[in-house]
């Protein structure tokens, strides 16, 4: 099996090449038709490297979308971040200063409330 697809290369290879020389047949027409070959592909790769041109465009368009798009998530995070930490430290000076009693009451008091906005939605 080898043997035989050493044969079919070798002489794809050595195609039109006999032991005298180059073959005589080529011709001024043979030229012509691949130059006309040469043009077709030249102006298929042309249109492929456009096309791919294009394309990296739009994703690099899209990339830089996508980061202002993180970066604004980041921001929004980072400000939310800090109101939150702001909120915790209230809610734990709160609870260091206050007694047992109001702290019992406010926690009451939020609970019936959420329990008639509750109520009231149904």
């Amino acid at each position: 099996m080898n043997s035989r697809r050493e044969r079919s290369n070798r002489a794809a290879l050595f195609d039109g090449i006999e032991e005298g020389g180059i073959r005589a047949s080529s011709s001024y027409a043979s030229h012509e038709i691949d130059e006309q070959e040469n043009e077709k592909a030249m102006d298929g790769l042309q249109d492929r490297v456009n096309l791919l041109k294009r394309l990296s465009g739009d994703i690099h368009e899209e990339v830089e979308t996508h980061n202002r798009m993180l970066d604004r998530m980041g921001n929004d995070m980072d400000s939310s971040r800090g109101v939150l930490s702001g909120t915790m430290d209230k809610f734990k000076m709160v609870f260091e200063t206050k007694s047992s009693r109001r702290m019992f009451t406010l926690v009451a008091s939020f609970v019936v409330l959420f329990l008639v906005v509750y109520y009231l939605t149904r």
